[in-house]
């Protein structure tokens, strides 16, 4: 199958039968792999439905920068949502947050502004 973009990917995750986890064999527990989304997580969901929200609300246009407080999947989500778009991104984290985060939202092109890590939650 062919993609436009990584975007058309986001969400369209399998859902997997679970079989040897579940002791009631008349219930059906099923999983659904959100870290196959390309970001890696169900936070791609997220910075996706906030960015069009944002779009279709006229709150986001190409002159303005997307701005979030993260240490994670959101940001992450956010980098790879804005570097399809075209938009600015910068992330605030703590700089205690995981090099290989900083690495991934950066190599998305995000900006990453680090603030003390004994003043963060």
């Amino acid at each position: 199958m062919s993609y436009h973009n990584i975007l058309e990917k986001i969400s369209n995750t399998p859902i997997v039968l679970i079989n040897r986890l579940n002791p009631v064999r008349t219930v059906k527990v099923y999983a659904k792999l959100e870290s196959f989304n390309p970001g890696g997580s169900v936070k791609d969901r997220i910075a996706l439905s906030m960015i069009e929200t944002a779009e279709k609300s006229g709150e986001l246009t190409p002159d303005k920068i997307v701005l979030e407080a993260t240490s994670g999947n959101t940001g992450i989500g956010l980098a790879m949502v804005c570097a399809v778009k075209g938009y600015r991104c910068q992330l605030v984290m703590p700089e205690s947050a995981s090099i290989e985060r900083r690495k991934i939202m950066e190599a998305y092109g995000a900006e990453i502004l680090l603030t003390p890590a004994k003043k963060s939650t």
